[in-house]
């Protein structure tokens, strides 16, 4: 990947000029608030699950796709999203999204059926998807010089703090009211932030935009949905040899035979194969693209949308796996489940606050790196203290150590990565960022529900095999339930003094697969750190000696 001097130069002609929005401060706030909303939905449904199981009978696989459908309808529209940010104009995106959002909400609120509540999450990714990538461009466009990356600062920090207090707003709701106002209560959050995005931005677009690749976005869309939807199914169907019968219009693929996982895992990455020949091409004869190749020639765009995209894989798959284990092992209520996660969001929040000096002391680039170790060691002692043995309050220290690793991170990997990238192309790259963010949230979570419950069913066949008295078909049946169940059935099952064995025994079989998966997540972000050296370091001016303690705005 080659370099460009041309977002630097750029930059350092920005420092000295002025906000081109008259209430910049105010007008970031009214824009966080909206993000806030995407954030915190995305993250709020692992608490929520327990109750939603109940209330509406979902199985195992109904629960990852209410997680999952968000991340893959997001990620599968961002990219798009930002060519008609860029065309149309990117508060009027917005501002579509924040009503589309409303919407998915309400009607995710008062959903009476798995396949309803699926229906209004993918709803509410539409409208996540068209304002996340017109966010990120009003924020490129309305910042200037320090204050850009003050404000990719505050992203960040609110970010990583609002995946964190998701978790406990959605407790804390689901407690006292009901697990549908932590839909509802994004209403009143998004009237406010319409009228303040729609007093307080300007319009932007970009001048001189023709036609639509209607063709990259299908391709698009398809490829990312068959990756995710494998890895989702992979145990309803089986990874390899058919456990279970798929039928979809003339396909019809039974048990024994293979199965329609590995197919569409090969049928996505060719579709991905063929969007990156089908965007080349349009380029070559000067057509509208879906996104620029030629930005990945930027080598900190390059690096660090793959470095975004691995880290991301883990960094937030913790917080799938967390609050089902504390209710399920921990036997903590939904409230105390949500606060106990909301730690990692002070940890968050204290080092989102410290950011932007630090990385004016050490350089944004070395802080991103620090935050990946951070981040590692904050997941291995989560994992440390995941147990049956003692109180699940033992994971504060852990969870900020996490939170402080995760600040560090989100705070300033997005600035790094579209520093060097010119305004006019501010739309395509954020989207592209965001795609790359979010494609690795929506893998990361089917890997990680993969991994999880794959291992919980391994480990109890296992362990039950030490209960005495249990038929092969009870055998059977209480692996079954359990995963299906997310791991809920072993509440229930506590209640009966008759099964304290085959309870004793889930719990450390959840807990097994909860390890396992930690050690999971802390790998991939390791990948992310080992990834990450392939990026430019911050230099520093050599030729003006009162700055030889300042690193650059960006460096080539």
């Amino acid at each position: 990947m080659a370099t460009t001097d041309a977002g630097v130069t750029a930059q350092q002609s920005e420092d000295s000029a002025e906000s081109p929005v008259k209430r910049p401060w105010l007008a970031l706030t009214a824009l966080m608030m909206a993000l806030s909303m995407i954030v915190i939905d995305a993250s709020l449904v692992s608490v929520l699950l327990p109750d939603m199981v109940d209330d509406l009978h979902l199985s195992q696989t109904d629960g990852q796709w209410v997680n999952s459908i968000y991340s893959l309808i997001f990620a599968s529209l961002l990219i798009t999203v930002g060519l008609l940010a860029d065309k149309y104009g990117r508060r009027k995106l917005l501002l579509i999204g924040v009503v589309v959002f409303t919407i998915g909400s309400i009607g995710s609120g008062v959903s009476t059926s798995p396949e309803m509540l699926i229906v209004f999450r993918a709803v509410q990714a539409v409208g996540g998807a068209l304002m996340m990538p017109s966010a990120l461009s009003m924020i490129n466009v309305a910042f200037v010089g320090k204050q850009r990356a003050t404000a990719f600062g505050m992203f960040g920090a609110v970010f990583g703090g609002a995946a964190a207090l998701g978790p406990l707003l959605g407790g804390w709701l689901a407690q006292e009211f009901s697990w549908r106002w932590a839909f509802f209560i994004n209403v009143p959050v998004a009237v406010v932030a319409f009228i303040g995005l729609l007093w307080l931005f300007p319009e932007s677009k970009v001048a001189g935009i023709k036609g639509f690749d209607f063709v990259g976005m299908v391709l698009s869309f398809l490829g990312l949905s068959a990756i995710v939807f494998s890895l989702i199914e992979g145990q309803q169907y089986g990874w390899w040899h058919a456990v279970g019968d798929f039928k979809f219009g003339p396909i019809n693929l039974g048990v024994g035979g293979i199965s329609i996982v590995p197919i569409l895992l090969v049928v996505g990455v060719l579709l991905l194969v063929i969007l990156t020949i089908w965007e080349d091409y349009r380029s070559r004869v000067g057509a509208t693209t879906l996104f620029k190749l030629s930005l990945f020639k930027i080598r900190r765009y390059g690096y660090g949308n793959v470095v975004a995209l691995i880290v991301a894989l883990g960094e937030f798959g913790i917080l799938f796996v967390l609050p089902l284990w504390l209710e399920s092992v921990g036997k903590l209520p939904p409230l105390e489940t949500g606060a106990l996660v909301a730690f990692l969001a002070v940890g968050t929040f204290i080092a989102g606050g410290s950011a932007r000096r630090l990385s004016e002391r050490v350089g944004p680039t070395r802080l991103v790196r620090w935050g990946m170790v951070i981040e590692i060691v904050g997941v291995i002692a989560i994992a440390a203290t995941m147990s049956t043995s003692f109180s699940p309050w033992w994971m504060v220290v852990p969870l900020i150590v996490y939170g402080i690793g995760l600040g560090l991170d989100s705070a300033q990997l997005t600035n790094v990565v579209l520093v060097d990238v010119p305004a006019d192309d501010s739309g395509q790259a954020s989207a592209m960022n965001s795609t790359f963010r979010q494609v690795g949230s929506a893998l990361g979570g089917a890997i990680v529900g993969a991994v999880l419950f794959t291992g919980l069913a391994t480990s109890l066949n296992h362990r039950l095999d030490s209960v005495p008295n249990i038929t092969p078909t009870e055998h059977s049946q209480i692996v079954s339930t359990v995963r299906d169940t997310s791991g809920q059935a072993i509440n229930a099952m506590a209640k009966d003094p008759a099964l304290n064995a085959v309870t004793t025994q889930a719990a450390e079989a959840y807990t097994d697969a909860a390890h396992l998966t930690a050690g999971v997540c802390a790998t991939l972000i390791l990948f992310g750190l080992l990834f990450s050296f392939g990026l430019p370091g911050d230099k520093v001016e050599e030729s003006d000696p009162e700055k030889k303690s300042e690193p650059a705005a960006a460096s080539s």
